[in-house]
């Protein structure tokens, strides 16, 4: 591991041996000096003998494995503790999806803005210059619904509330963490309320999401239902103190 990597990038993965080695060479690539950590939840696939070569490589590589697939929300705060724990922590840390949805180019442009001051950066496909190409009308539907009341939930002022695509300063997180719950995709949600809470500064850039063309998605129906339950509890909660 490079020992004062400013920037760490947190990789979760659950069966991704068709793209972890595509996705490693090409963020290395950026000569970013960071630290990479792939969280695997134990992948019955060669993801883990995958990762565990190219570390031999980069020796820039961490890899957090975890007994079963426990969900997206754990994977990223587990990731968070495992890098604040270390002796020289990140100043930043970015998590995206290991399968080119988020393309690796635009990290340095979250990191321009969480190095002007930002607590939080979004890759946003819904803003303008924003995009998203390869979903079916379905999926895009179910997105732009939780984007919507997500919105009305959190009360920010942002185009993309539930994009994975991000750059978290560790004063943020060093606050937040102990806050963070989530076990599945309200982890997007969740620190975005912990960012108002601390009256963060938050800023987007238009990204192009592009669905994967390898391997399959990961998100179940039983997790999209549990994302709008979870919001239906925060409104419900926040509608019953304002009426208290």
């Amino acid at each position: 591991m490079e020992p004062n990597s400013r920037v760490a990038i947190i990789l979760p993965t659950y069966c991704e041996d068709e793209n972890i080695a595509d996705i490693i060479h090409a963020i290395e690539s950026l000569k970013l000096n960071s630290t990479l950590l792939v969280v695997d939840d134990s992948s019955p696939d060669e993801t883990q003998n995958i990762v565990g070569e190219l570390k031999e490589e980069y020796k820039n590589i961490l890899l957090l494995k975890r007994d079963h697939k426990m969900g997206l929300g754990t994977a990223i705060t587990d990731g968070f503790r495992f890098l604040l724990s270390l002796p020289e922590p990140p100043e930043f840390i970015i998590t995206m999806d290991a399968d080119f949805s988020h393309c690796p180019n635009d990290i340095p442009r979250l990191m321009k803005l969480a190095e002007k001051g930002s607590d939080l950066v979004i890759g946003s496909r819904y803003c303008t210059e924003g995009e998203v190409k390869g979903w079916n009308l379905t999926r895009l539907l179910i997105s732009k619904v939780a984007n919507k009341l997500t919105g009305m939930l959190t009360k920010l002022a942002l185009n993309d509330y539930t994009s994975g695509f991000r750059c978290y300063s560790k004063g943020y997180l060093t606050k937040a963490l102990p806050q963070l719950h989530s076990e599945t995709y309200e982890i997007q949600i969740e620190t975005l309320r912990q960012a108002k809470f601390q009256n963060s500064k938050i800023s987007e850039i238009p990204i192009v999401f592009e669905n994967r063309k390898k391997g399959k998605s990961k998100l179940t129906l039983t997790e999209i239902a549990g994302f709008f339950r979870y919001i239906l509890k925060v409104l419900l909660e926040q509608l019953f103190k304002i009426e208290n």
